[in-house]
C-alpha cells in the first residue's frame, strides 16, 4: 500500500535509508514541510512489534506537517522495513539506531527540535536523552517506567525458568505460529535496563513531556507519574479514558502533544534572538 493511500493529506515524502553502527540500513519517511524554509524535523520512533507505518505515528506525522513542521518515521532495526534480525530487548541497539538517524539529519544541517517515541519506542527516546544530550526536548508516550514488568503478561508465569532451561522461548500467535523468539540474551537485555538510573542522567535544561493514558491495559498510568517523580524538567499529561494506542483519542493525543512542540520552538527561537 502507497502512502498516499494511506493518508491522502501527506504532500511532500520521500523514502530515506540510512545506515546504523552495524552496516543495517534503517528504512523511514521524511516528510518535509512545504511553503517554509525552516530546518526544523521531529523524529519520530515506534514502539515494540510495530512500525513507522501506525495510525498514531502517521497521525503525528500528519499533525507536524499541518503546522509546517517537517518531520522523519523509521523503522528500528530487525522492525518494518529495516534491516536486522528482531530482538526481544535491544534497548540501547534502538538508541544507536536513532543516533545514527540523528547524526544523519544534522549532518544534513537539520535542526532536531524534538524526538518522540511511543511505548518502547518511549523508553528509547529517554534513554537517548540521558546517554546523549544535545537534542533537549523528548515526548514519551506511554513508555514504560519498569522493564521488570509486563513481562508475565507476554510470556507467561515460568517464562524465567523456561528460558533458562531451553535458553530461549517462542512466542506464538494465537494459530499457533511463530510470532517472535525470546532468547536468555535478550531477555537479560530488558531486565538489565534501568529506566530510573537512565533518567536521573537527563540534563535538567532538556524538556520532557510525558503523554499517558488514563486506561492503557498495557503500560500502566502509574508509570507516568514515576517519570514525573524524577525527571527534573518534566510535564504530565494524562488522557483520561484513552487505551494505549489512543484509539479513540487521536486527536487529544495530537493537540496536546503539537502544543507542547509549537511552545518548544516558539522558547528556542526567542532564546536565540
Amino acid at each position: 500500500m502507497s502512502l498516499a493511500s494511506q493518508n491522502p493529506s501527506f504532500e511532500h515524502y520521500q523514502r530515506v535509508i540510512i545506515p546504523n553502527k552495524s552496516g543495517e540500513k534503517l528504512v523511514g519517511i521524511l516528510h518535509e514541510s512545504s511553503g517554509t524554509t525552516t530546518n526544523d524535523i521531529v523524529i519520530l520512533c515506534h514502539g515494540f512489534r510495530c512500525s513507522k507505518d501506525i495510525n498514531l505515528i502517521l497521525n503525528l506525522a500528519a499533525a507536524l506537517e499541518k503546522e509546517q513542521i517537517s518531520s522523519f518515521r523509521f523503522d528500528f532495526s530487525g522492525n518494518g522495513e529495516s534491516e536486522g534480525s528482531f530482538e526481544y530487548g535491544n534497548y540501547w541497539k534502538e538508541v544507536d539506531d536513532l543516533h545514527a538517524v540523528a547524526q544523519h539529519f544534522r549532518e544534513s544541517n537539520r535542526v532536531i527540535r524534538a524526538i518522540v517515541g511511543h511505548s518502547k519506542g518511549g523508553d528509547v527516546v529517554l534513554l537517548y536523552a540521558s546517554k546523549y544530550h544535545e537534542i533537549k526536548t523528548v515526548v514519551n508516550l506511554s513508555g514504560r517506567y519498569d522493564l521488570k514488568a509486563g513481562i508475565e503478561e507476554r510470556l507467561g508465569k515460568d517464562y524465567l525458568e523456561r528460558i533458562r532451561k531451553d535458553g530461549f522461548f517462542d512466542v506464538k500467535r494465537s494459530s499457533g505460529k511463530l510470532d517472535y523468539r525470546v532468547t536468555e540474551e535478550s531477555l537479560m537485555d530488558r531486565l538489565g535496563t534501568n529506566m530510573h538510573e537512565a533518567c536521573l542522567q537527563i540534563d535538567k535544561d532538556c524538556r520532557i513531556l510525558t503523554i499517558h493514558g488514563s486506561s492503557d491495559e498495557i503500560i500502566p498510568v502509574q508509570d507516568a507519574h514515576e517519570f514525573a517523580k524524577i525527571i527534573p524538567n518534566h510535564k504530565l499529561h494524562i488522557i483520561e479514558g484513552a487505551d494505549h494506542a489512543y484509539n479513540n483519542h487521536q486527536d487529544e493525543l495530537s493537540s496536546v502533544f503539537m502544543s507542547f512542540i509549537k511552545e518548544t520552538i516558539d522558547h528556542s527561537k526567542s532564546t536565540a534572538s
